[in-house]
């Protein structure tokens, strides 16, 4: 009974558990039945989106494989419109020994392809990356004049391609160009530069291709935040001429076109206030005794080889150009004065030495005479000349001693000799005072050159008057 008992039990517990698994299986059909209802009622109220169909590839959706895309849209008729628009993100740098200047943009194209329209229910887009833009055709926009530029790579490619039901097309992406820009520096560093970033087609001329900026001057946005240590961003503004080529024809090109002024107070500290400074040290000299010479002789060449490193570093940040720069002329004309003033100190010594010489040569003269020297003579005593033959050395020599210094004609033991001699009484009058008004003119100027403390005492007022009268000039022509 017991047995019997356990055997039915067994087969009771596995009747249910089989109807229990029929019922489920019921229950999933039934539900599913139900979902299947409600989706194709949904199906019927709203038409399948084909954009967002995750099954289809995107080369069956824009039908890339059933066109030849090497060939420009509408290829055989009208140039296809392109607009462009640019987003300057930063003016990285610019360099006056290379003469260009790095940008980096946000470059984008408009233009329409009908071959890439596709059907959408909800008139939206679709954005992809790089990898497509290999298989369509896009324009061949270059930058003239660049020396280098390359897509920005981190962490992909910064390409992307947004395409609209109807085939119109945006292609952007992110650039950095260092193009060449022609400057002029007459000024410098006084200057402003105007500098163009020229975009044009490659391939397409005029005939297939036609390049215009999209919004007009609005095609160009910068930001604000844009800065350089050195210039100052005046303005941008837009552009647009045909170029033509004598060997393929015209091609239409676009222009970024930006001025730049140049901040004048780094180089006031620089080089301006340095240099001025030096010329005022060279005036120095002209207040220190010519006797000192090792003191007048190192200041003169402290000052020539301090211009000469200031005009040297310079130029090492400039380029080679063949016209003078404003900074030179600035520049070379502190250094004409400094030298001038090495100059007068060297005019001052040898006026001296030679004045000196001069000086030795009559002490020792007078020295060798017996009779003794009275000079300072008033104009109305009486000189005497002895006649005969000799020199005008000797007539000069004589002409220093008074009438009372001589040995009178009574007391000469020899009368022969009172007819040897002969005393001849020289009264300053007019006759000698035409002659002599005649010799101050021309020994006026000799006077002034002999006087070496006179030659310090004129430059201490002609250098410095000369210098600031240079500096109204300079300032006023180039400011």
């Amino acid at each position: 009974m017991t047995h019997f008992t356990k055997l039915f039990l067994l087969f009771l517990c596995l009747f249910v558990s089989n109807e229990c698994h029929n019922h489920g299986q019921l229950g999933l059909k039934w539900s599913g039945a139900v979902d299947t209802h409600k989706h194709d009622n949904s199906l019927i109220k709203k038409p399948p989106d084909v954009t967002k169909a995750r099954k289809m590839k995107t080369e069956h959706l824009l039908k890339v494989e059933d066109h030849d895309f090497t060939m420009r849209p509408a290829f055989g008729g009208p140039a296809i419109p392109v607009g462009v628009d640019v987003q300057v993100e930063s003016l990285d740098s610019i360099s006056e020994v290379d003469m260009d200047f790095t940008m980096t943009l946000y470059l984008r194209h408009y233009w329409k392809d009908e071959r890439l329209s596709f059907i959408s229910s909800t008139n939206k887009s679709m954005t992809f990356d790089g990898r497509l833009v290999k298989k369509i055709w896009v324009p061949d926009v270059f930058f003239v004049h660049s020396k280098r530029s390359f897509i920005h790579d981190t962490t992909t490619d910064n390409i992307m391609l947004r395409v609209f039901p109807d085939g119109h097309v945006l292609y952007s992406l992110r650039v950095t160009v260092t193009a060449a820009c022609n400057m002029d520096f007459s000024r410098f560093p006084l200057d402003s530069q105007t500098c163009s970033l020229e975009l044009e087609s490659y391939a397409y001329t005029d005939e297939d291709l036609m390049l215009y900026w999209k919004s007009g001057d609005e095609s160009l946005s910068t930001d604000d935040r844009i800065s350089l240590s050195q210039f100052l961003i005046q303005k941008f503004h837009t552009t647009s001429r045909l170029a033509f080529y004598s060997s393929t024809g015209w091609y239409n090109r676009l222009f970024i076109n930006f001025t730049l002024r140049r901040h004048i107070f780094f180089f006031l500290l620089q080089t301006y206030f340095p240099a001025t400074l030096m010329v005022m040290l060279s005036w120095v000299s002209f207040w220190i005794d010519w006797r000192a010479v090792p003191a007048r002789v190192s200041l003169g060449i402290t000052t020539v080889l301090t211009m000469s490193t200031i005009i040297t570093g310079v130029n090492a940040s400039m380029p080679r150009v063949s016209y003078i720069k404003a900074v030179d002329i600035y520049l070379w004309v502190s250094f004409v004065f400094v030298f001038l003033s090495v100059l007068e100190y060297a005019a001052v010594n040898y006026l001296s030495t030679v004045q000196d010489r001069r000086e030795r040569k009559l002490r020792e003269k007078v020295q060798s005479q017996s009779l003794p020297c009275t000079c300072g003579i008033s104009q109305t005593r009486t000189m005497i000349m002895l006649d005969g033959t000799y020199s005008e050395a000797d007539m000069n020599s004589l002409a220093c001693f008074t009438e009372e210094s001589l040995v009178p004609e009574e007391e000469q033991g020899d009368a022969s000799q009172k007819a040897e001699r002969m005393v001849v009484h020289l009264s300053v009058s007019s006759e000698s005072t035409q002659t002599t008004t005649k010799k101050k003119k021309s020994l006026r100027t000799l006077n002034i050159i002999q006087n070496t403390h006179a030659i310090d005492k004129y430059s201490r007022m002609i250098f410095p008057g000369s210098y600031i009268f240079f500096n109204l000039i300079y300032w006023s022509v180039y400011c």
